[in-house]
Protein backbone atom coordinates (compact mmCIF):
# COMPACT_ATOMS: atom_id res chain seq x y z
CA UNK A 1 0.00 0.00 0.00
CA UNK A 2 2.85 2.38 0.67
CA UNK A 3 4.24 1.83 -2.83
CA UNK A 4 0.92 2.73 -4.38
CA UNK A 5 0.77 5.95 -2.35
CA UNK A 6 4.29 6.86 -3.42
CA UNK A 7 3.45 6.26 -7.05
CA UNK A 8 0.38 8.43 -6.78
CA UNK A 9 2.41 11.27 -5.31
CA UNK A 10 4.96 11.17 -8.15
CA UNK A 11 4.03 13.58 -10.90
CA UNK A 12 4.09 11.53 -14.07
CA UNK A 13 3.29 14.36 -16.44
CA UNK A 14 6.21 15.92 -18.25
CA UNK A 15 6.13 19.35 -19.77
CA UNK A 16 6.40 19.71 -23.53
CA UNK A 17 9.99 20.93 -23.28
CA UNK A 18 10.97 17.95 -21.14
CA UNK A 19 9.29 15.54 -23.47
CA UNK A 20 10.74 16.88 -26.75
CA UNK A 21 13.95 18.68 -25.75
CA UNK A 22 14.91 17.11 -22.46
CA UNK A 23 14.96 20.50 -20.73
CA UNK A 24 12.90 21.81 -17.89
CA UNK A 25 10.68 24.78 -18.63
CA UNK A 26 12.94 27.18 -16.70
CA UNK A 27 16.09 26.05 -18.51
CA UNK A 28 14.27 26.27 -21.83
CA UNK A 29 13.24 29.89 -21.22
CA UNK A 30 16.76 30.71 -20.03
CA UNK A 31 18.21 29.24 -23.22
CA UNK A 32 15.70 31.07 -25.43
CA UNK A 33 16.37 34.39 -23.69
CA UNK A 34 20.14 33.88 -24.06
CA UNK A 35 19.72 33.23 -27.79
CA UNK A 36 17.52 36.31 -28.21
CA UNK A 37 20.00 38.53 -26.34
CA UNK A 38 22.89 37.13 -28.39
CA UNK A 39 20.93 37.77 -31.60
CA UNK A 40 20.19 41.36 -30.62
CA UNK A 41 23.85 41.92 -29.71
CA UNK A 42 25.07 40.55 -33.05
CA UNK A 43 22.45 42.61 -34.89
CA UNK A 44 23.63 45.80 -33.22
CA UNK A 45 27.24 44.85 -33.86
CA UNK A 46 26.71 44.21 -37.56
CA UNK A 47 24.11 46.85 -38.39
CA UNK A 48 24.39 49.46 -35.62
CA UNK A 49 26.59 52.50 -35.23
CA UNK A 50 29.63 50.31 -34.59
CA UNK A 51 29.04 48.19 -37.64
CA UNK A 52 31.34 46.97 -40.36
CA UNK A 53 29.62 49.36 -42.74
CA UNK A 54 30.83 52.32 -40.67
CA UNK A 55 34.33 50.84 -40.57
CA UNK A 56 34.42 50.48 -44.35
CA UNK A 57 33.09 54.01 -44.74
CA UNK A 58 35.86 55.33 -42.52
CA UNK A 59 38.46 53.41 -44.54
CA UNK A 60 37.14 55.00 -47.74
CA UNK A 61 37.22 58.43 -46.12
CA UNK A 62 40.81 57.85 -44.96
CA UNK A 63 41.84 56.96 -48.53
CA UNK A 64 40.09 60.09 -49.81
CA UNK A 65 41.92 62.26 -47.27
CA UNK A 66 45.29 60.71 -48.15
CA UNK A 67 44.67 61.43 -51.84
CA UNK A 68 43.63 64.98 -50.95
CA UNK A 69 46.87 65.49 -48.98
CA UNK A 70 48.94 64.38 -51.97
CA UNK A 71 46.97 66.66 -54.30
CA UNK A 72 47.36 69.65 -51.98
CA UNK A 73 51.10 69.04 -51.57
CA UNK A 74 51.52 69.04 -55.35
CA UNK A 75 49.42 72.19 -55.66
CA UNK A 76 51.44 73.84 -52.89
CA UNK A 77 54.71 72.95 -54.61
CA UNK A 78 53.45 74.42 -57.90
CA UNK A 79 52.26 77.61 -56.19
CA UNK A 80 55.57 78.00 -54.33
CA UNK A 81 57.50 77.61 -57.60
CA UNK A 82 55.29 80.25 -59.21
CA UNK A 83 55.73 82.52 -56.17
CA UNK A 84 59.53 82.27 -56.25
CA UNK A 85 59.57 82.86 -60.03
CA UNK A 86 57.49 86.00 -59.54
CA UNK A 87 59.66 87.10 -56.64
CA UNK A 88 62.79 86.63 -58.77
CA UNK A 89 61.27 88.65 -61.63
CA UNK A 90 60.30 91.50 -59.32
CA UNK A 91 63.76 91.55 -57.72
CA UNK A 92 65.47 92.16 -61.07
Amino acid sequence: MQNEELYEEIDTEESITQRYLGLSLGKFFLLVSFIVVLGIYLGVLLYGTNSLEVLFGLDDYENYLQDEVVRLKNENAELQREYFELKEISAQ
